[in-house]
């Protein structure tokens, strides 16, 4: 079984087609066929069926398909790390985040890491916080950063970066919008604006409004902080927010208070895998955020 096998036949996979698949690899539609056709001898199983001009897995093409893809990741990995090793220095880091970190944070940290390693490359993933977990068991990502930070299990390992705690954002027609800070109480009656359903800033925001007996009224939703923060300015609700999304300024038209009770926190940290080693570049990488933040804490 060769390699080259086995990306021909993830491609038709993919594709659901020998021609297309063909083209996007650069090869003639009749090596694909031959590979294919051996690797099926090889293994003794039809992994396609036709249907008209098509082809479709077949159940156990199905599961082949699964084992592929790790296996290819797997030995690209291993490729990487040999890379890295030899130069640790222009090695590429790929590492998930959430859009609740991307304003202030992402841009920091990154910025920070290229002064001392220029040549080292980052392919950035955006997803939600239930994706990049995933993503770290299942080696599509090696480093995530989250907001709050998982339980630490057998699968992933967590380091805390630092702790923050969640505002009221108000627009600046609010009743209470001259107060000095509030009780999550005060909102009661208010309508709530926050991430659609799965984000888990919207069960923060959930949790600590039941916390003190009441469920909001979630009259808009947005995916991300700007959206939320533009909804509020326009006067549409009121909504909760962690600090570090109010780093650059307030938005005008609205005005950030503190709750005095209860006080509603999260962990903001690193993941990684617990099963595999980071490469050169990664673990170089995971060492200065976690030395970055350090230093950055003794000065607050």
């Amino acid at each position: 079984m060769e390699i080259r096998q086995l990306r021909y036949f993830i491609e038709v996979a993919e594709r659901e087609h020998i021609s297309d698949a063909a083209i996007h690899l650069h090869v003639a539609q009749s090596a694909v066929s031959r590979q294919i056709a051996n690797l099926e001898d090889e293994l003794g199983v039809e992994l396609f069926e036709r249907v008209g001009r098509n082809v479709k897995l077949t159940p156990i093409g199905k599961i082949f398909l699964e084992h592929s893809i790790s296996a290819l990741q797997a030995i690209d990995y291993a490729k990487k790390q040999i890379e890295e090793y030899l130069d640790p220095d222009k090695g590429t880091i790929k590492i998930g985040f959430p859009t609740s970190l991307a304003g202030h944070f992402l841009p920091t940290v990154i910025s920070a890491f290229k002064k001392e390693y220029p040549h080292v490359a980052f392919h950035l993933r955006q997803g939600s916080y239930h994706y990049l977990i995933d993503a770290v068991k299942n080696r599509e990502l090696n480093l995530a950063f989250l907001g709050p930070l998982p339980p630490k299990d057998h699968s992933i390992n967590t380091s805390i970066l630092f702790t923050e705690n969640f505002s009221a954002l108000l627009p600046t027609s609010h009743r209470l919008a001259k107060r000095e800070k509030i009780h999550l109480k005060d909102l009661l009656e208010d309508d709530f604006i926050l991430f659609p359903e799965g984000y888990i800033l919207r069960k923060i925001a959930l949790d600590a409004c039941n916390s003190v007996g009441f469920t909001p009224n979630t009259s808009s939703e947005g995916e991300d902080m700007d959206a939320i923060k533009g909804l509020v300015a326009a006067g549409m609700g009121v909504s909760l927010l962690p600090e570090s999304s109010f780093y650059n300024a307030t938005p005008r038209f609205t005005v950030k208070l503190p709750i005095e009770s209860p006080i509603i926190r999260r962990t903001v940290g690193i993941i990684s895998p617990a099963t595999r080693d980071l490469s050169p570049s990664e673990k170089v990488f995971h060492q200065f955020v976690v030395r970055f933040f350090a230093v950055l804490g003794q000065y607050q």
